[in-house]
């Protein structure tokens, strides 16, 4: 694997800790990725039993389903887009800018779905409107994620990164119940008439989420670590530095490719068990779809559960240990999982989405500071941007996969089973070559401090 140009921590001065910053920070980063992930989700839960009978013409409900799952990926095509544009702003012109930008864009494009037409009246043209917003979402969603962790952990004291790492993650869960709780109410409240336009009130209720957000993040101070790079670049404005993508793709493509592997069970293993697993529960088992997302939103309470002690474990142990050992056991949890949603019971459900989202979620609480350690500072957000955001390509397609699998293999769960199981096993290894570079890195560091210490 390719070596950074500069370690991933470079030596920087050693600051007196502000925890007011500190904490203001970390609720900016948790609060708005929360809000942001609602939007984000919101999408994953109404595909199959909103958008699929809505906006798409035909007979066949299940090819509905899988263009649906389509749609739903186009937003991960989106990601790329926005990590690029995002991390190249973030990494020039600041964090706090581009984190205002992204959960503006995210709450009017997630609003503007709310007053689409359906397929019914206006043809053609509602599942490409939605195709439409779904991108802004995409590229919304691509500039978050990168941003709010750096936010948050290079605001941390030292000794907590991985912690405060852990409660950024916090922001998918949070996302994950705050959806699955809203369109469950609604559900239950409107009866038959949610089809009818009931539908639209998660999608509406995201404006006022909108303003949440951005009351928090101006609140929010840039950090040290992007004040000192921007410092090191006034101080040597003849150097001139390329655009921060290229330069990770020409001095470090293979701790990008390792940083996109470490990432990917966490996007596209969580959506085979929301998305694809609403669609699989509701339309293969004939499960009422209040009992699946109920079952969703216990699996994120628990994930909140496991993620923050697995990110004070971190702390005490390290990120890259603990991410490899969570991998390991989303790996042993993918027939159990599966196993236990095929009886029906509504109890063994809500245990299978407790195992699945809950405990197979260890990884994704440190995985932030993990890819932070990968990169050094003057690339960091384009760096970690792109990995989480690549790995969002691939993983905005597995429910439409994993839909297809399905259908080939005769409608049981084996086929998505073994599915999770290799998408677990990618992030696993991938997980391994990335501890190994971090050690390697921070050996070297403590020898270049050593050496310094004699030469004075």
């Amino acid at each position: 694997m390719s070596p950074t140009p500069e370690s991933p921590s470079e030596t920087a001065p050693v600051r007196e800790h502000n925890p007011r910053k500190a904490r203001r920070a970390l609720i900016g980063a948790y609060v708005g990725t929360s809000l942001e992930w609602y939007d984000f989700f919101l999408f994953g839960t109404t595909a199959s039993i909103v958008f699929a009978p809505l906006f798409f013409g035909g007979e066949d409900p299940a090819l509905k389903v899988i263009q649906s799952f389509l749609l739903f990926g186009i937003g991960f095509l989106a990601r790329p887009v926005g990590a690029l544009l995002a991390g190249h702003f973030g990494d020039r012109l600041g964090r706090r800018t581009i984190l205002m930008v992204t959960i503006v864009v995210m709450g009017l494009a997630s609003t503007l779905i709310g007053v689409l037409p359906t397929y019914e009246t206006a043809g053609i043209v509602a599942p490409v409107l939605l195709a439409a917003l779904r991108f802004v979402q995409g590229m919304a969603a691509g500039g978050e994620w990168g941003g709010a962790t750096l936010m948050a952990v290079e605001n941390a004291p030292e000794g907590k990164r991985g912690f405060y790492g852990a409660v950024v993650q916090l922001g998918s869960p949070t996302g994950t119940i705050l959806s699955s709780m809203i369109v469950a109410a609604v559900v239950g409240l409107s009866g038959e008439k949610f089809l009818e336009g009931a539908w639209r009130i998660p999608y509406l209720i995201s404006i006022l989420l909108v303003v949440v957000g951005v009351w928090i993040r101006l609140r929010v101070d840039e950090t040290d670590d992007y004040k000192d790079a921007q410092a090191a670049r006034a101080a040597a404005p003849e150097v001139k530095e390329g655009l921060p993508a290229v330069e990770i793709v020409r001095t470090v493509p293979g701790r990008l490719l390792l940083g996109i592997g470490t990432y990917l069970f966490g996007n596209a293993g969580f959506f085979v068990l929301t998305t694809f697993m609403i669609s699989y529960a509701t339309g293969q088992l004939g499960v009422p779809s209040t009992v699946i997302l109920t079952a969703i939103t216990w699996g994120a309470v628990a994930e909140i559960i496991t993620m923050t002690i697995a990110g004070k474990i971190a702390d005490r142990t390290s990120p890259s240990i603990v991410v490899v050992v969570g991998y390991a056991i989303a790996a042993v949890l993918a027939f159990p999982i599966f196993w236990l949603v095929d009886t029906r019971s509504t109890a063994l459900i809500t245990a299978a989405m407790v195992l699945g989202i809950g405990f197979a979620s260890i990884p994704y609480a440190p995985v932030g500071t993990v890819l932070t350690q990968l990169f050094p500072v003057k690339v960091r957000y384009s760096a970690i941007a792109l990995c989480a955001n690549i790995a969002g390509v691939v993983a905005g397609f597995m429910p439409a996969l994993a839909a297809w699998i399905l259908g080939a293999t005769g409608g049981t769960s084996l086929g998505p089973t073994l599915l999770l199981l290799a998408l677990a096993l990618i992030s696993l290894v991938s997980s391994i070559f990335a501890r190994r570079l971090i050690r390697r890195d921070e050996a070297q560091n403590v020898d270049q401090i050593s050496g310094d210490l004699l030469q004075r």
